[in-house]
């Protein structure tokens, strides 16, 4: 037994250390088939995701799935010290409970509980080593907890500083291309004089932010659990809506900015394409048409009383619908796995954009506005 222990004790420290290393220092995708982390995340979000859809909805149901994020980051610190300090109380145990306890117990629990104290360095010198084996065990343990006490102090400030500076882009994009925001919207905005300059400024800048996205969320994949500030804002909504745009403007939007369109829909592809990986959302046709025919049309009409001519024909439709199969069954898996709407196309009759609308707006004015009214904005 004390052979079984010992091995069982060293091989949970390992364990956790090298889970810690890859998530918190290893700047890079781990494609290890098994992972504590990835199972912990797993196997915790789907019963939250379920237990919070049926018991919630409207926007209970978002503040709720916004919870998971942070608490999962703790469950899972707490998870990672709990293990280290059972690994070591089986290596304590399996050394012969070698301690000293003023009250003479000796045990499992007792070395459970020297493992807590020495690993949370609390120094209260009731329970004490007695062999050599025992105070090298200590010190090493001491030293351990003291270093992961100090990585995550570390980690929680970069995470905070990576999740706001995508936030703040998303927030950016508000005013740009509504909210949620559309492809309709983004590039019936930019139909003004100079506003093809703006456009192509507004698409290299996200071009820079799904590069960002895509490196924060590989290096801190907890960071896809956290929700925007507001329900019609995601992470996910903001890169669908800029890959719709940039695939109109591929398909045959005149005018327009051809080539960085291109390459910003490379980079938002590849960011939709790894995340996917990451979180192993398998590609899924989506249960109903993002973009039929009669709502293409539609979107023509809309473009060109805004100075946008989407050129009309068999070819550029069947370049757009090649270029939506690029981009859209990844999307969709990942918006059923995070459980965040996709936006549409075209903005809904009568919405408003979160800088519209505020809490002290009378209810027959907080969320409603007449189209006419929300464009002359604009």
């Amino acid at each position: 037994m004390e052979i079984v222990a010992i091995i069982s004790g060293i091989t949970l420290i390992i364990v956790v250390l090298w889970e810690g290393f890859e998530t918190i220092i290893l700047p890079r995708r781990v494609t290890r088939r098994f992972r504590l982390t990835r199972f912990f995340y797993r196997s915790s979000w789907r019963p939250w995701r379920k237990m919070v859809n049926a018991f919630t909805q409207g926007g209970r149901r978002e503040s709720w799935l916004s919870y998971f994020g942070p608490l999962s980051l703790l469950l899972l610190l707490s998870l990672w010290a709990g293990v280290l300090i059972t690994g070591f109380a089986l290596v304590h145990w399996a050394l012969g409970s070698a301690v000293l306890s003023q009250d003479g117990q000796a045990g499992f629990l007792t070395d459970l509980y020297l493992s807590g104290t020495t690993f949370f360095t609390l120094g209260l010198g009731d329970v004490v080593p007695r062999s050599a084996a025992a105070r090298l065990l200590v010190v090493i343990e001491s030293g351990m907890g003291f270093a992961f006490l100090a990585l995550v102090i570390s980690y929680l400030p970069a995470l905070n500083q990576t999740f706001a500076h995508r936030e703040v882009s998303i927030s950016l994009l508000d005013a740009r291309a509504g909210s949620p925001p559309t492809a309709s919207e983004m590039l019936c905005r930019h139909g003004q004089d100079k506003g093809q300059e703006a456009l192509q400024q507004l698409l290299h800048e996200w071009e820079h932010w799904s590069a960002e996205l895509l490196e924060g969320h590989l290096s801190y994949p907890v960071l896809a659990y956290f929700r925007s500030q507001h329900d019609n804002q995601s992470w996910l909504s903001a890169l669908a809506a800029v890959l719709d745009t940039c695939a109109l403007i591929m398909a045959g939007l005149e005018g327009a900015c051809q080539r960085q369109a291109e390459l910003t829909f490379a980079m938002a592809r590849h960011a939709v394409i790894d995340l996917t990986l990451v979180f192993r959302a398998s590609p899924r046709a989506g249960n109903s048409d993002r973009l039929p025919p009669e709502k293409l049309a539609a979107l023509r009409l809309l473009l060109a009383a805004r100075g946008q001519n989407l050129r009309a024909g068999e070819a550029v439709d069947q370049k757009l619908e090649a270029l939506r199969r690029l981009y859209e069954p990844h999307i969709q898996a990942l918006s059923v796995y995070f459980q965040l709407s996709l936006p549409p196309w075209i903005a809904e009759e009568g919405w408003v954009d979160n800088w519209q609308s505020s809490f002290w707006d009378l209810p027959d004015q907080g969320r409603k506005l007449t189209e006419r009214g929300r464009r002359n904005h604009f």
